[in-house]
């Protein structure tokens, strides 16, 4: 059932995150070249100080947001925010579903994520530095925080918190 309902969001993925490019003839073979937007830089430098075993999930600003449409075409921006969007509510179903003691938190003003693990090291992440817009970090209070691959959030909970 796992892999059904895995190769049938993979599907609607990639039919959803068909970019646009230059088309360029050579050899008569078409080449599809997609422009590459990089994230704009956040209006905010607050930094969110998380010290127990939480899921953080990141998003844009608005400030943010804006910049990133103005950089984008219409259907980049459109497919982005799509994504985003229904990860991050998956994201949310199965953490409250599979691991419903887990504290969640959720930012869009701040730039810097500090984990403090139990033993007082600190882990600084700067969220202009993430090359997605939007994601999930993990944290324990014993390891190091991690990045979560939304689209496997379910199995990369598992691997995180039972390892």
């Amino acid at each position: 059932m796992k892999a059904i309902l895995f190769l049938v969001m993979m599907a609607i993925y990639i039919s959803c995150a068909d970019k646009p490019g230059k088309i360029v003839q050579s050899t008569g073979i078409q080449e599809q070249k997609v422009n590459k937007v990089s994230k704009p830089s956040s209006s905010f430098s607050d930094t969110l100080a998380i010290r127990v075993s939480s899921a953080v999930f990141f998003m844009p600003d608005s400030v943010q947001l804006l910049k990133f449409k103005a950089i984008s075409t219409p259907r980049d921006f459109e497919s982005e925010t799509h994504n985003w969007f229904y990860q991050m509510r998956n994201a949310r179903m199965v953490v409250g579903k599979y691991w419903p003691g887990l504290q969640v938190m959720e930012t869009s003003h701040s730039r810097y994520l500090l984990f403090v693990k139990t033993d007082n090291q600190k882990v600084l992440v700067d969220l202009d530095k993430q090359g997605d817009m939007a994601g999930i970090f993990l944290f324990d209070g014993k390891k190091s925080p991690e990045l979560a691959d939304m689209m496997n959030i379910d199995s990369f909970l598992g691997f995180y918190f039972q390892k």
